[in-house]
């Protein structure tokens, strides 16, 4: 007797993750500008750090993350209590629709969200849902037209990728106070260090019960290959995450190097103030070459070209150049390239290929 075994209806619907690409035949150091790097790496404290870890690489890596989530309040004021600690903010996203959506209920997010709230809600069992945006912006209104009865989490990232828009505090504390109450609006603050002055909504998780903060450390802070995000919640909502959460889901490398990264505040300022000169002056030379471009409130510039046609053929041109940049066709944007701020020399040679492929005008 032959048994069929099948996955939960939705797993099959996934399309596997798509990250930016790393690799170019005949370039044995292409540059790689896909994934929203911090092109200066993370910093040696973190390094070091990592490295006496490895030392330690017997022992079991601590179940509470105390350290790393006591550094969290110190230098953002943030409440331990209200933080759990997630492989990458990839990992947090997964716990919210395991534990708050399934079959019959719906995971609601902009048109260009990013692609994990299309994975975690299908892997969960349930419907995800689009909501347009109007002119590469979140659009609060058309969330709360998609809004049903059957609606659970509300995922939005700002600044948003692939994008770089963003929209004001404001408008998250009107949309948070006009949702139904089975709802729960996530602030996916992936990007929330680039964007000056704001406080990727730490505050309103403190004054509602229905608002979730995620942030990551893969961007600003140069440990994506770490794996280290967390989340801010209510505490109850953090009580429910952390019964499903694993107890050991974070290597003493991982803890330790994100610890010494978010205290090594002078070399964060330091790459933060790179990155917004280098964005204005790629925004800048992007637009002189005739390519749009919207203001950029993170770590990368999506440029619109004229066509799909267009936008590939000025991927192939930088390909050929060896430089590699992110074609977000599946993000609902194939007249786009989203490129990563470099390092001035970097960003140079995108604008000398891409003044190169539009030739004389």
């Amino acid at each position: 007797m032959s048994v069929t075994i099948t996955p939960k209806p939705g797993i099959l619907e996934i399309a596997l993750y798509q990250g930016g690409e790393s690799a170019l035949p005949g370039f044995v150091a292409p540059l790689k500008l896909s994934s929203n790097e911090n092109p200066f790496g993370p910093p040696p404290s973190a390094v070091s750090a990592m490295a006496e870890a490895a030392t330690m690489a017997h022992r079991y890596p601590s179940t509470d993350h105390k350290g790393l989530r006591q550094a969290l309040s110190e230098i953002h004021g943030l409440d331990p209590e209200r933080i759990i600690c997630g492989v990458g903010s990839d990992e947090i996203i997964t716990m919210l629709c395991q534990a708050y959506a399934g079959p019959g209920d719906e995971v609601l997010y902009p048109e260009h969200g990013f692609g994990m709230y299309r994975i975690s809600a299908l892997a969960a069992g349930a419907t995800p849902v689009t909501a347009p945006e109007t002119d590469r912006v979140v659009d609060p209104e058309a969330i709360l037209a998609a809004v049903t009865e059957r609606t659970r989490l509300i995922f939005i990232a700002n600044p948003a990728n692939p994008t770089g828009t963003m929209l004001p505090l404001a408008a998250f504390e009107d949309l948070a106070a006009r949702l139904p109450d089975q709802c729960l609006l996530v602030m996916d603050g992936a990007y929330v260090e680039y964007a000056d002055g704001y406080d990727g909504g730490a505050k309103l998780v403190e004054t509602r019960d229905n608002v979730v903060m995620t942030r990551t450390f893969s961007k600003v802070y140069g440990l994506g290959g770490v794996r280290v995000g967390y989340g801010y919640a209510p505490r109850e909502i953090i009580e429910v995450l952390t019964r499903i959460r694993g107890p050991f889901n974070l290597s003493t490398m991982a803890l330790m190097g994100a610890e010494a990264a978010l205290r090594d505040t002078d070399w964060v300022a330091k790459a933060l103030r790179v990155n917004a000169d280098e964005r204005a002056r790629l925004t800048g030379g992007l637009r002189q070459l005739g390519v749009a471009c919207d203001d950029s409130a993170a770590n990368f510039v999506l440029a619109r070209f004229s066509d799909e046609a267009e936008a590939d053929a000025a991927d192939a041109h930088l390909k050929k150049r060896g430089i590699i940049v992110r074609a977000p066709k599946s993000y609902g944007l194939p007249h786009c390239l989203r490129i990563t701020v470099g390092r001035p020399q970097d960003n140079d040679a995108v604008l000398g290929v891409l003044r190169e492929f539009r030739g004389p005008r």
